[in-house]
């Protein structure tokens, strides 16, 4: 590993050569079954050849202008993603983390501008994962991330439960907005549920508050709807997305009422590579697929195959795994061993996971996952929990 490599991250001793579909094949050519998808970021596995296409026809074209110019394509994929959501106007950067960031801004900005410059104050949650930044650690609260960067920022009252007498209670006259994720990811996937978003909403139209989700992670079909708040029929003020939007290539954006963005005007926020013509152009040949006929029912077909074998492997192995949760393929397999450890047993087996909060393994396959792929993924986790008794 090189010496000139910062060492923030706990990286594996595997070094993948190439991917195609599911699955990634190291240097020396052993093959692993992927099912962390990057962090639920390989909305269509890898190497996917209209991906693929779309770059490459991109990149003979026009790689990037900046955003003092008009981007068809990035004006092509804003109209796209509010056809198909609350959303009249997005504004697109490079990753989730600048998507929290920039709803963050735009919920402050939306206040101020109607000359409630005292309303600054947002409303999160235990378990939540917003991002690596500045304002999106605060919005996280997560003491082990925020130590040794100082004060953190300023504005942010945590709720540790989901509890909507809490929240209530907590809005004052400072209070701007409610951010949550719909479906928690480094939280352990977990559902927040219908009645809680629906009390939120709720909440939130009653005190003239933006309510806010983030879907970085949930996002772009992960759930079986295009965004997982539209499982539960409840529609946010401002949504972040990012990861699978792009299909492994970075791309981010929020997006936002006509009403909730009417601070965000020019000056206001900026990006130099948001939204440039080749992220544009692979985030269009991800919503092709995405949003082709029967793609969404797919997943949830594959969520509920994959949900049924590790409920019966729960059965069988209840001093190993306990528990099936999430929603989708943004699956959670809550642990009674270690989890850390089950990860690396699954790795043993050739299955790549990602472990989550909660003692909680995420298994996030691509979407468009193979059923032998499904079945020769349950074959390992069956294998790795024999290894563990």
């Amino acid at each position: 590993m090189s010496d000139h490599v910062m060492p923030t991250y706990k990286r594996l001793p595997l070094k993948f050569a190439k991917g195609v579909g599911s699955w990634l094949e190291t240097e020396s050519g052993e093959r692993y079954l992927d099912f962390g998808s990057g962090v639920a970021v390989n909305t269509l596995g890898h190497a996917h050849p209209k991906l693929t296409a779309a770059l490459v026809e991109q990149a003979e074209k026009l790689w990037h202008v900046s955003n003092l110019y008009r981007i068809a394509g990035q004006e092509r994929l804003a109209d796209r993603l509010c056809d198909a959501s609350f959303a009249d106007r997005v504004f697109f950067c490079n990753s989730g983390t600048e998507a929290v960031e920039g709803m963050l801004k735009t919920i402050r900005k939306y206040h101020a501008s109607a000359g409630n410059t005292q309303r600054y104050k947002i409303i999160t949650f235990g378990g939540a994962f917003h991002g690596r930044t500045y304002g999106a650690l605060a919005a996280t609260g997560n003491a082990a991330y925020l130590d040794g960067f100082g004060p953190p920022l300023p504005g942010f009252v945590k709720i540790d439960a989901l509890d909507l007498d809490a929240v209530a209670a907590a809005i004052d006259d400072e209070t701007a907005g409610i951010l949550i994720e719909p479906v928690q990811g480094e939280g352990g996937a977990r559902s927040v549920g219908p009645a809680f978003l629906h009390g939120l909403r709720a909440l939130a139209d009653q005190h003239g508050l933006l309510l806010a989700f983030d879907e970085v992670q949930c996002g772009i079909g992960r759930t079986g709807a295009l965004f997982a708040h539209q499982l539960f029929n409840v529609e946010p003020d401002v949504m972040a997305i990012a990861k699978g939007l792009g299909g492994g290539f970075p791309i981010g954006a929020f997006l936002a009422t006509e009403a909730a963005a009417a601070g965000m005007v020019a000056g206001s926020h900026g990006s130099t590579f948001g939204g440039n013509p080749l992220a544009a152009a692979v985030a269009n040949a991800v919503l092709d697929e995405v949003l082709s006929p029967d793609f969404l029912d797919g997943v949830h077909q594959k969520s509920a195959f994959l949900r049924q074998g590790l409920a019966r492997l729960c059965e069988t192995f209840p001093n190993v795994v306990d528990g099936v949760r999430g929603e989708g393929l943004l699956i959670g397999l809550h642990c009674v061993v270690t989890n850390t450890d089950f990860v690396d047993a699954l790795r043993t087996q050739k299955l790549l996971t990602v472990a989550a909060g909660d003692n909680t393994v995420r298994l996030l396959p691509p979407l468009n996952v193979k059923q032998s792929e499904m079945e020769t993924a349950l074959r390992a986790v069956e294998l790795a929990c024999t290894a563990a008794v």
